[in-house]
């Protein structure tokens, strides 16, 4: 994921949650809002509660290469904030996989 499809702020964070539209799959919540740009912007947020750093740094990753390949940033004009689930390290990076495509295919179409 290149840095210019990164949400990197706080205050950015905050408003795509409070005001933003919701879907919920077993692993992930997506927050998700138009953002007026010419692409899109994801950002991660995985708790404490799911590890210690390195396990959260790894489902990033993993998040973020699942995006990539599963994404494209240019056909959409969303900011999005995908939260990552306890359910995360329960299942096969197969099956978070699809079910982050299910969740990114919604998108727009609950408008």
């Amino acid at each position: 994921m290149k840095t210019i499809n990164r949400i990197k702020s706080n205050e950015e964070f905050g408003v795509t949650v409070k005001t933003g539209k919701v879907l919920k799959e077993s692993p992930y919540i997506i927050h998700y809002i138009s953002n007026g740009l010419t692409y899109s912007r994801i950002g991660l947020s995985v708790s404490k509660k799911i590890g210690d750093a390195v396990t959260r740094n790894r489902i990033k990753r993993q998040v973020r290469a699942m995006c990539d390949s599963l994404f494209n940033y240019s056909s959409h004009t969303f900011d999005i904030v995908i939260v990552v689930k306890k359910e995360f390290l329960d299942q096969s990076f197969d099956n978070n996989k699809s079910s982050l495509n299910n969740l990114l295919s919604r998108i727009g179409t609950k408008e």
